[in-house]
């Protein structure tokens, strides 16, 4: 089992997946404004650094891929994951609101 100690370099590791999830996920669902895309930005940011810890543990788990991954790179692809999961949350959340807001 990995050690996820208070290291600098998995803090880095976890900032860098978690800014790399929600970049990615522009890609996939575009923000309508500016404002969403900030929002939407930032609550992946946050969902990435706070769950990507467990998150990376779990895939690991799932996966199989205990043996063969360190400790930053399941800290990087646990936050990038959480923070993706987060991002397509929140756009679909935000469009179904704006659809039920429109139609009333």
């Amino acid at each position: 089992m990995a050690d996820f100690s208070n290291e600098g370099g998995l803090w880095m590791s976890r900032a860098l997946g978690a800014s790399a999830g929600a970049a990615v996920s522009l890609v996939y669902l575009l923000p309508k404004s500016r404002r969403e895309a900030a929002s939407r930005f930032f609550s992946g940011l946050s969902c990435g650094l706070i769950f990507g810890g467990p998150t990376g543990l779990w895939l690991m788990e799932r996966l199989g891929l205990a043996d063969m991954l360190s400790a930053s790179e399941v800290m990087l692809s646990g936050s990038a994951a959480a923070s993706l999961c987060a991002w397509w949350a929140l756009g679909i959340l935000a469009r179904v609101a704006e659809r039920w807001k429109g139609s009333e």
